[in-house]
């Protein structure tokens, strides 16, 4: 109560509506997020979810292509408690997982604020809590809020905004230019010569969706790439990726993978995909990036339904020039550039996020910070990683707030105390 009485103090305290909230502010209705919350619930502790979309999940909602599978079995992407139904098949479709998600929140009554976004938070040492001001828009009103709290935690995740590289002569292209999380189906470009930029994930599977869709293709590779099979004689990947490292040291893990790779996909630098130097594994454990899983777009470089193509020198009316000096003649551009975490556009704290948005600790560390601040999401280890986060931190809470409150039964919902209101 004492903390209260010098927030209190604060002369900006008085100036907007504030709201105290009993348990933590979960920043993100995202996969990360709703985990935290169901496993928050489980320990019986109380929470605030706040998302800056109408929905949850609202980058599977809203910026993924038709087409997309999850890349993983789906026992190494489920959320904490709530297993995928039975009928589900190995890898889940974009609606299914959506589903699933949907299913998840009824089931563990996770209830966020839709259309609240997060302008700032910031630790205040005087009293010892969070300080987090929202903004919550809907079509008539718009209302400014600032929460306070004693613990806060940042599900916002890898993937929060777009990247949007600068390229030479993009703005004078004249035509089509879009961000692969705008791209939904190749329907649209029958027939078209479309340019994808970038050679992961995305940049593949664009690429095999415009394929079938009987468009032209040609991918940008600036750089070396690991593409993998997703299953190798018949097993997951992954799985065996995972397996094989609880036996043996990265390096061993990576050359018997990249082995095994070759047995099934055959030699891809001859298409112009080149491999890099660090093995897919310790590529991901160091520079955080994904091996490439291929589920088809190789075997139409292969025929010649997907042109590769190096680095791009300049963008003009209608074509690009290539650092090799080709020019191609294109109707359209896809970005699949990629994502970023958008961490430093609102959190004023400069411990425990550094200023690429991720944590400064290296897995397995980077879940907490100072002063009751949690990050899930961060690990580059998709939703098995958040799951294992979610977990932690809902434990770590959960025994502080059990010991301070003497708590025996669960507690099912928020409770808010508003502070001062405004009239």
């Amino acid at each position: 109560m004492e903390n209260l009485f010098r927030l209190a103090d604060h002369e900006d305290f008085f100036a907007r509506r504030c709201i105290m909230v009993n348990g933590p502010i979960i920043v993100g209705a995202g996969p990360s997020g709703l985990a935290t919350a169901a496993c928050l619930r489980d320990q019986g502790v109380p929470f605030v979810v706040f998302e800056r979309a109408e929905c949850i999940a609202s980058l599977w909602q809203k910026r993924t292509y038709d087409r997309l599978k999850l890349h993983l079995p789906k026992a190494f992407c489920q959320l904490p408690k709530f297993p995928f139904p039975e009928d589900f098949p190995e890898y889940p479709t974009k609606r299914q997982f959506i589903d699933y998600l949907e299913s998840y929140a009824k089931h563990f009554e996770i209830n966020p604020k839709f259309n609240s976004c997060v302008q700032s938070a910031r630790y205040d040492e005087t009293s010892g809590f969070w300080r987090v001001k929202t903004v919550t828009s809907t079509e008539s009103t718009r209302s400014e809020v600032e929460y306070i709290c004693r613990w806060l935690i940042v599900a916002t995740g890898e993937n929060a905004e777009c990247v949007v590289p600068e390229i030479n002569g993009l703005s004078e292209f004249g035509a089509e230019v879009m961000h692969a999380c705008e791209y939904k189906s190749g329907e649209n470009f029958r027939g078209k010569k479309v340019l994808v930029v970038g050679c992961g994930n995305s940049g593949m599977e664009v690429s095999l969706d415009l394929c079938n869709h009987n468009a032209f293709p040609s991918m940008v590779v600036r750089s070396s790439v690991h593409v993998m099979p997703r299953e190798i004689f018949g097993k997951s990947t992954f799985e065996l990726a995972v397996f094989l490292l609880k036996w043996l040291p990265v390096w061993l893990a990576d050359k018997l993978l990249l082995m095994f790779s070759w047995l099934v996909l055959g030699s891809i630098e001859k298409y112009g995909l080149k491999r890099p130097s660090m093995g897919p594994m310790e590529m991901k454990n160091v520079e955080g990036k994904t091996p490439v899983l291929d589920i088809g777009a190789l075997d139409k470089i292969k025929s010649g339904g997907i042109k590769v193509v190096p680095g791009i020198k300049r963008f003009s009316p209608g074509q690009v020039e290539l650092v090799n000096g080709e020019t191609l003649e294109i109707d359209s551009v896809v970005l699949a550039t990629g994502y970023r975490s958008n961490v430093p556009s609102w959190l004023q704290e400069g411990d425990f996020f550094s200023k690429n948005g991720f944590p400064k600790q290296p897995f397995p560390h980077g879940w907490k910070g100072n002063a009751g601040l949690y990050a899930v999401g961060f690990t580059r280890r998709g939703l098995s990683g958040a799951s294992n986060d979610a977990m932690r931190i809902a434990q770590d809470i959960g025994n502080v707030w059990k010991g301070e409150t003497k708590q025996v039964q669960k507690r099912t919902t928020a409770c808010h105390r508003r502070c001062i209101s405004q009239f």
